[in-house]
């Protein structure tokens, strides 16, 4: 019986049974977005890690120091959750059968993602996915629902990842498909399309509502999008694309990359978050009678996200790479504006109707879903509580903007920023406002100890 797409539990007993699936990827978020688990075997996963009703079971075990690593999978100090004087215990990985789905691009394995929670069932307030489920139920006790899509943005290059870094990432531009701007470009991404055709297709048969592929601004650029939906599963549905991805592209012999800014000389790659409110009864509640068809409290939701924007900046870009990528005429905003339509600025307000929406365009494609998405709700939920208006739009152009409030221009400012946010420690809670905070004073600690071709370039000879 062969089945793609999201299946549930009885589903996978009869796939199982019938030898149709033999591996079960049972994973969750790190902090930086990436999944973390294990590969089980069918039978174990049926007969063990859930009960008979899908409620219980075993769950994975895992190392609690997953939730405190940095990009190389080395242990980092200072971490108040989990440390070596508490030994590194391990927590569970408890299954949402919900997000069961087999992926076709894997022969015979389906996939689960999980909540992270200790031992005797208590979440695990900062593994991501429950960072951004508290803000839902923030939400939720105002008698909203956030709806939210998250369009990734990403390079395709022909060599295999482990060619490219054995190269040492060097002319990166003469890997890609293309030389020149593809930017909605018909026949430039015909390049590429033998892995678009893969990735929409396979992210389709895997459950994911893929809605189209497009070329970006740069040589090599594209983006996929999915269908928006509530902000818990599109931040499930994004991590499981953008893990899908990589792994089709390297099935290929291919590579691509979400790095934010990988040349300096061309666009960087973002991840726009659309969000609109909703009531929990399911009427929308962003159109209205107010300047540009907007309802007051989605101006107030509007504000929030102007006022915090910046000072969340971190959980929109938190590496040192991500900054790179707010240039101006870059298509990456500068400026924290607001404004109808209008590319220039953070803030643009799109759709209409039950459609209507507003496109953070300030995350970059590093960032981690689950913990973006949670700023955002924080932010707008500020706002419809202190019942701030956004005020008038900004007209013209965003980079040139005078006497606006600017998106941090490195990873310094942006940690103070963060670190001195009182809004930010009490939306989040002083444990996980402390676990962010952390993250971004390690990767920038990481970069300090280490030599870069630029400075060897730059003083070897000269000074």
């Amino acid at each position: 019986m062969p089945t793609t797409g999201k299946i549930d539990l009885p589903t996978l007993r009869t796939l199982v049974d019938a030898d149709e699936i033999d591996t079960v990827v049972v994973a969750f978020t790190d902090l930086l977005g990436r999944l973390m688990g294990k590969r089980v075997t069918g039978r174990f996963f049926v007969d063990h890690i859930v009960d008979e009703d899908g409620t219980g079971g075993e769950g994975i075990e895992a190392c609690n120091y997953l939730l405190t690593v940095d990009v190389d999978m080395s242990v980092v100090e200072g971490y108040e959750y989990a440390t070596w004087d508490g030994g590194y215990g391990d927590f569970r990985g408890r299954p949402d059968l919900s997000t069961l789905r087999v992926t076709p691009w894997l022969p015979r394995t389906a996939m689960v993602l999980c909540d992270v929670v200790e031992h005797d069932g208590t979440p695990v307030p900062v593994s991501p996915r429950q960072i951004l489920q508290r803000q839902i139920e923030r939400a939720a006790e105002r008698g909203l629902h956030v709806m939210v899509g998250s369009e990734l943005e990403f390079f395709a290059y022909h060599e295999t990842y482990d060619e490219l870094a054995a190269q040492g990432y060097r002319n990166l531009e003469a890997q890609t498909s293309s030389w020149y701007n593809l930017d909605y470009h018909v026949f430039q991404t015909t390049k590429d399309e033998p892995l678009l055709r893969e990735l929409r297709n396979q992210m389709l048969a895997a459950g994911l509502p893929v809605e189209f592929s497009k070329g970006e601004a740069a040589p090599g650029q594209h983006e996929l999008n999915l269908r928006y939906s509530d902000a818990l599963t599109m931040a499930d549905n994004h991590t499981i694309y953008k893990n899908g991805a990589k792994e089709i592209a390297h099935l290929q012999g291919k590579s691509i990359t979400f790095m934010a800014k990988p040349r300096i000389d061309e666009p960087g790659s973002s991840c726009h978050i659309h969000s609109s409110i909703w009531s929990t009864d399911g009427a929308p509640l962003c159109p209205g009678d107010g300047p540009h068809d907007m309802s007051p409290i989605f101006r107030s939701w509007m504000g929030g996200l102007l006022a915090h924007s910046r000072e969340l900046s971190i959980c929109f870009a938190p590496f040192v790479n991500s900054y790179k990528r707010y240039q101006p005429g870059s298509w990456a905003p500068t400026a924290v504006v607001w404004s109808p339509d209008n590319r220039t600025c953070g803030l643009r307000l799109v759709g209409h109707g039950a459609g209507m929406r507003v496109e953070s365009r300030i995350p970059g494609a590093d960032c981690n879903p689950y913990i973006a998405f949670a700023a955002i709700i924080a932010a707008g939920l500020d706002g419809i509580d202190r019942d701030l208006d956004c005020g008038d739009a900004y007209l013209g152009n965003g980079y040139t903007a005078d006497d606006v409030e600017r998106i941090p221009w490195n990873i310094v400012e942006a940690f103070e920023s963060f670190r001195d946010s009182e809004f930010a420690r009490e939306a989040f809670g002083e444990t996980v406002h402390f676990h962010l905070l952390h993250q971004v004073r390690d990767e920038w600690r990481s970069f300090n100890n280490t030599v870069t071709e630029w400075e060897l370039r730059r003083n070897f000879e000269r000074i």
